[in-house]
């Protein structure tokens, strides 16, 4: 009879993430769940490249904002970039979102450096939406004309900086908390 409650308490539990899987609830569940991961200070960006050091980065390309407007990337040479690639449909990108908006409310008003949200879902308003909903105030693009190779990636997020010379000088893939003294000198010390 045993055997009866296992089977029970596994049908029960793969109900429940049936149920979340198919309403959408969940990425957001699961964002959630990393963001408090995040803001333990246990997940910190290393500040040290990993196979993109000194890479030149690439301006050509350009972006749609959240209002429809053409964002030119060759407008950010010459200055500090923080760029992330991230989707609506991605946890992690959604864990370290709220930590990246903490860090850019810091150090916006930094002179030359400039914050780049690459949102790489399929549709504009999708990504519009979630940042709204969000009350994300950092700047945001949707790659409506793709991305060129200095930044394709394997996953997402992925993050990287670069600098007013126009050279990679961090490079990451996978989620952080950017939030930290650490990171924010390395940031603004870049200009």
């Amino acid at each position: 009879m045993d055997w009866k409650k296992e089977l029970k308490s596994w049908g029960l539990i793969l109900s429940v993430f049936a149920f979340l899987y198919f309403t959408g609830l969940i990425t957001p569940i699961m964002g959630g769940l990393q963001s408090l991961l995040l803001a333990t200070g246990i997940k910190k960006p290393k500040i040290t490249l990993v196979n993109k050091e000194n890479q030149t980065f690439d301006y050509a390309g350009r972006f749609v904002d959240m209002e429809g407007n053409p964002v030119i990337l060759e407008d950010y040479r010459g200055k500090t970039v923080f760029i992330n690639l991230w989707a609506t449909w991605c946890p992690p990108c959604r864990a370290e979102m709220p930590h990246i908006e903490d860090m850019y409310a810091k150090v916006k008003d930094t002179k030359n450096l400039e914050f780049l949200m690459i949102a790489l879902d399929k549709e504009l308003e999708k990504s519009k939406s979630f940042i709204d909903n969000k009350g994300f105030t950092f700047p945001v693009v949707h790659a409506s004309y793709g991305i060129n190779n200095s930044l394709q990636s394997e996953s997402i997020p992925t993050t990287l900086v670069v600098n007013p010379k126009g050279e990679i000088i961090f490079y990451q893939e996978g989620m952080s908390n950017f939030d930290t003294e650490e990171f924010r000198n390395f940031l603004t010390g870049q200009n």
